[in-house]
């Protein structure tokens, strides 16, 4: 099967175009959702990707490798996006947080377009090189990046998330090495003024991680607050997506869910994996007595105990998990 094109060539067939770009698809899906902070819309650029790459083909000169050629039509996608888009943030970087359970709840505010968490089983290929491990994906990476300007946030991510060299960067983005270099120190440093993005290595090893999310499926189903308060750090913090209003510290975290949360059937909670994290797609019990998608929680582990929860009240999440958005009772 010849696939190189220099020039005019043969184009290939369907099938032969998929073998040749699909091995690519969680990579790319990884760097669109990075752009855009959004599963959804990273999916639907990633075939805005492939259609413009299909259409394109006889164009390719094979001066580069498909790789690289695919990751440039996306970034230019993401760039294109991003002209009318506003960052999605997490309430976390809006708003300071409440340490008092009786605070009354912000509005919901669905007219922000919120950051989105990822499936691992739709970007668990991406070849992340230079962030350390899953550090590339992980959602506090992810938030932080969202407060970067476009062009900073694809140089960042092309550069020391992906590896792509400095050449092959301002290739992509018709600009210089200089200008990359330049746009690169500025993107890290912003990136630093945010914050560290929790390092990995302070996570549990995958047995404890385990039994630790067991513990807190059975604490929050079972309405066992006592065992609840064992399995959060002191510091923890809890935030909930449109929710404005977001917690910190374990007593204030325990009694919000105590108090507005947790009943006993009201829950059933599915693990999973997201952004290279331990997750839960959420089902709320429904009048019918069946459960019904509700969202997906994001969990933060340090050591043996849970830093951070992030609750994404979106039943539209569900799908992208492989998951249905009913669950029989």
């Amino acid at each position: 099967m010849d696939l190189t094109p220099p020039g005019v060539t043969t184009m290939p067939t369907d099938a032969e175009f998929a073998a040749l770009v699909e091995p690519l698809r969680p990579g790319l899906l990884a760097h669109c959702y990075r752009m855009l902070g959004s599963i959804h819309d990273a999916e639907d650029l990633v075939q805005e990707t492939y259609l413009r790459a299909w259409r394109g083909y006889r164009r390719f000169e094979g001066r580069s490798s498909i790789r690289t050629w695919l990751y440039k039509i996306a970034t230019m996608a993401c760039l294109t996006a991003l002209a009318t888009r506003a960052r999605r943030p997490v309430p976390s970087g809006l708003a300071a947080p409440s340490d008092d359970h009786r605070v009354a709840l912000a509005d919901s505010e669905p007219t922000v377009a919120w950051l989105q968490p990822a499936p691992d089983a739709l970007i668990g290929g991406d070849p992340a090189t230079i962030v350390s491990g899953r550090t590339g994906v992980r959602l506090a990476f992810i938030a932080a990046l969202q407060y970067l300007p476009a062009r900073q946030r694809a140089i960042l991510t092309l550069r020391d998330v992906l590896a792509f060299k400095t050449a092959e960067v301002a290739e992509m983005l018709d600009t210089t090495t200089a200008a990359v270099d330049s746009a690169l120190r500025r993107a890290r440093a912003r990136l630093a003024e945010a914050g560290p993005v929790e390092d990995e290595l302070a996570e549990p090893n995958q047995e404890t991680m385990r039994a630790l999310l067991d513990d807190y499926v059975e604490a929050f189903t079972e309405v066992d607050l006592d065992a609840l308060m064992k399995l959060l750090r002191a510091d923890v913090e809890l935030e909930m997506p449109p929710i404005q209003t977001w917690f910190t510290g374990r007593q204030a975290v325990v009694a919000f869910l105590a108090s507005r949360v947790l009943r006993k059937d009201q829950w059933r909670l599915v693990p999973t994996r997201a952004n290279g994290q331990p997750a839960l797609v959420i089902y709320q019990r429904s009048a019918g007595g069946g459960y019904e998608a509700y969202g997906v929680q994001v969990l933060t582990m340090i050591g043996a105990r849970i830093a951070r929860i992030a609750a994404f009240i979106d039943p539209s999440l569900v799908p992208a998990f492989g998951l249905a958005p009913v669950l029989a009772s």
